[in-house]
């Protein structure tokens, strides 16, 4: 409990205390305000100061929030229209592709006076020694085994057997084994263009031409007829090397014209293959026979 002294100092501090606060009251300031007056609302204002940084604090921190969730679902949105947007032009896109792809075939079967069909490449072979495609017409269409298929840019293959009602195989002419009686456009030097033999350059080889030839890079290769499967004139490819070789004839290597890494559309020709004419010329008339 206190004693008697400090129960005596409260009492005259509240008394001293209530003094002043009597004083303040009467005595003004210089503003005719009284000077409690001026020092309550001053004292009060700075907590009604404090109070509203809080308040507003406290609510803009709320509206960020609130905002920032309304960005971020407004970027969410956006973010799938992109998307969606992106898919869109992807298929414009090819849409376009293919339609130029198709063109360009119609093209080709304008120009050429012989009977064609339009075919779609739809499947590979997963065998990796035998390069070849199947395409999605067949006996019904006309198709027959080696009947010549082509492309826009080139000569693509030969149909192989045996063929189905609406399908086919057709044997790329960058396969191993497979050859076509070929010309240089320029030079007229013949001989036959053989498959890929080395997969690590995927170009052809022109054999059986002459070291006297003249043959240079960046000749156009085309199609003589006489293996009598492939159209005389269309295009094989372009020489990218011509050497002379040890023996009778130079080594020659062609890149095809037929970029066979995105082949769709083809143009299987209508024509049975014949008897192939040989490649060297044959004994002059009445000459012995050997």
């Amino acid at each position: 409990m206190l004693d008697i002294r400090q129960r005596t100092g409260y009492l005259f501090l509240a008394v001293m205390l209530g003094h002043l606060i009597l004083i303040s009251a009467q005595v003004q300031s210089r503003s005719g305000v009284p000077v409690l007056e001026s020092v309550t609302f001053g004292l009060f204002s700075r907590i009604q100061r404090a109070t509203a940084w809080v308040v507003h604090g406290v609510r803009g921190g709320w509206s960020g929030y609130v905002d920032l969730r309304g960005v971020r679902a407004e970027n969410e949105e956006l973010r799938q229209q992109v998307a969606a947007l992106g898919v869109r032009l992807q298929e414009q896109q090819a849409l376009a592709s293919r339609s130029e792809r198709l063109q360009a075939l119609l093209d080709l079967r304008s120009r050429t006076e012989l009977p064609t069909v339009a075919a779609e490449v739809i499947a590979g072979n997963p065998i990796p020694d035998m390069l070849t495609v199947t395409i999605d017409r067949g006996s019904a269409d006309g198709v027959e085994p080696d009947m010549a298929v082509i492309a826009p840019k080139g000569i693509v293959g030969r149909v192989i057997g045996p063929v189905a009602s609406h399908a086919a195989r057709v044997q790329l002419i960058i396969d191993r084994d497979a050859a076509v009686g070929a010309l240089t456009e320029r030079a007229r030097a013949g001989g036959v263009v053989l498959g890929v033999q080395d997969t690590s350059t995927a170009l052809l080889s022109m054999d059986l031409v002459s070291n006297l030839s003249d043959v240079q890079a960046g000749d156009l290769v085309v199609a003589s007829g006489v293996d009598g499967i492939y159209p005389k004139g269309f295009v094989v490819g372009t020489v990218e090397s011509s050497e002379r070789g040890e023996g009778l004839h130079r080594r020659i290597a062609v890149r095809p014209a037929v970029d066979f890494s995105s082949l769709e559309e083809v143009l299987v020709v209508l024509v049975p293959a014949r008897s192939a004419a040989p490649l060297e010329p044959g004994p002059p008339p009445g000459a012995p026979a050997p």
